[in-house]
């Protein structure tokens, strides 16, 4: 027999977790930070502040550390089963830290197929099409200053958004943005992810060991088949997510999309119908419930109940798909650790009087940033004007050309994926410098100038609100 205590502090604790109190570092540190990572913003803040960090690194008097340190190699042996030595850390946060963000932008972009704005064509066709051209005019802007010479191969620098920088503009100007036109973005965003994915796996790889790759196709196949076997165990998933990226490292395919495959292979349905979950977990928390009727249990009750508790806490969890699982877990991870690990790593540019110098004058610079500050919102804006003219899509409910400039404008501010395609396309340090200060630039003036422009359109949209529709119709 077990006695089953009702201690009433015992019961207020679960009640009320520590942070949720009222004591003085809840109060005071964790309850603000808390409220703060909830925010849309909280990511691109994150980023920001770790750039900023790399920047004042490499740029403070102990700046000759900032690549001593990232230059620094890190070996793994594993028997003779493992022989990783050609990567310093640089290289590990690049190729195998970031290979999680690109496991959770597949993820997001899968879901989007699946379940969101992606699933349906016509809703898709729009920003799809602005993506497209949001990636080739940057691109033919950054030709036209680099063709033929050392920094040719930088083209898919300016291809990219910054979704996490992007969704921070829309925050900061709440409800005063359509929604139709925070959604017009974001899906564009995603198939702008999708364009780099394709890009970085087609044009920047430099050679191919085909025994490696068909070693990372295999490993993928058996993966599709423990899913359709119903395996729910993650433990051979990950096994072989790992052998996929060392394939892929090994094989010159750039080792991240290994994130991107098994994203994609990651079932979109929960194992166990939601439609059934009621009743079943009704019935379950009947047998929890009823043993302690009495104030004593015997121990058959006791396994019972805890037998009960496990299958609902299966239930509850096998209700939500794996994909949702993941993403809703990873997310917060890459948001805040990975991607500003990945910044500190790589924004660190020292600006000193000749660097500054020489990156105004380099075609680099000018073709990334005019790329990014040009080239998207007229890529954009005309790629969306050419699917309304033929009727491929419509502008979402409440969104003008106006929204639609600014936007593009935001889409301007290529970051994250910016720096990690400037990684694959040059091993020059003077090419890699001048092409980060341009995407250090252009994200600067794209941010300042969408946010003002879509502030004004807002701004335009409530004085004619409360002209009235008398204004309105002699406006018109």
């Amino acid at each position: 027999m077990r006695a089953v205590t009702d201690d009433p502090d015992t019961a207020a604790s679960v009640r009320h977790a520590w942070s949720a109190s009222d004591r003085y570092v809840p109060r005071t540190f964790v309850q603000p930070l808390q409220r703060f990572l909830d925010t849309e913003a909280a990511g691109g803040v994150v980023l920001i502040v770790a750039a900023l960090a790399a920047i004042v690194w490499a740029n403070g008097p102990f700046g000759t550390s900032y690549e001593t340190f990232w230059g620094t190699p890190l070996r793994v042996e594993l028997g003779g089963l493992l022989h990783i030595d050609h990567l310093d850390l640089r290289a590990w946060v690049n190729d195998a830290l970031m290979a999680f963000f690109f496991f959770v932008a597949g993820l997001e972009i899968k879901r989007e197929v699946v379940h969101g704005d992606l699933r349906d064509p016509k809703a898709a066709a729009l920003p799809a099409i602005a993506a497209i051209g949001g990636m080739i005019v940057p691109a033919m802007i950054y030709l036209a200053f680099n063709r033929g010479g050392d920094g040719g191969g930088g083209w898919g620098i300016p291809m990219a958004t910054d979704i996490a920088f992007a969704v921070g503009v829309l925050s900061l100007l709440g409800d005063r943005v359509p929604s139709g036109a925070k959604i017009f973005l974001l899906t564009l965003a995603i198939a702008d992810d999708i364009g780099a994915i394709v890009v970085i796996a087609i044009f920047y790889t430099d050679t191919l060991a085909a025994g490696w790759l068909a070693g990372a196709v295999a490993g993928l196949v058996v993966m599709a088949l423990l899913r359709n076997l119903d395996v729910r165990s993650l433990a051979p998933f990950i096994a072989l997510g790992v052998w996929v990226w060392l394939a892929l490292l090994e094989s010159g395919v750039h080792a991240t999309l290994a994130g991107v495959s098994v994203a994609l292979l990651t079932p979109a349905w929960s194992f166990y119908d939601p439609r059934r979950f009621a009743s079943d977990a009704r019935r379950l928390v009947d047998e929890v419930e009823a043993p302690f009727a009495d104030d004593i249990l015997t121990d058959d009750e006791l396994d019972r109940t805890e037998s009960a508790l496990a299958e609902l806490s299966r239930l509850t969890t096998e209700t939500r798909s794996p994909l949702e699982r993941l993403e809703s877990g990873l997310a917060p991870w890459t948001a805040f650790v990975v991607v500003p690990i990945f910044a500190l790593a790589n924004a660190g540019v020292p600006f000193s009087a000749d660097a500054v110098a020489d990156a105004v004058t380099n075609p680099v610079t000018a073709g990334v940033a005019l790329g990014l500050v040009l080239g998207k919102p007229i890529g954009i804006t005309l790629a969306t004007l050419i699917a309304v003219r033929l009727g491929v899509g419509v502008l979402p409910r409440g969104t003008g050309w106006s929204h639609v400039v600014g936007l593009g404008m935001t889409g301007g501010i290529g970051f994250t994926v910016a720096l990690f395609v400037t990684g694959l396309s040059f091993d020059d340090p003077v090419l890699t410098d001048a092409a980060k200060m341009g995407i250090f630039a252009a994200s600067i003036v794209a941010g300042l100038v969408g946010l003002a422009m879509l502030r004004s359109v807002a701004a335009a949209a409530t004085e004619d609100v409360e002209a009235g529709p008398d204004a309105a119709d002699a406006a018109a």
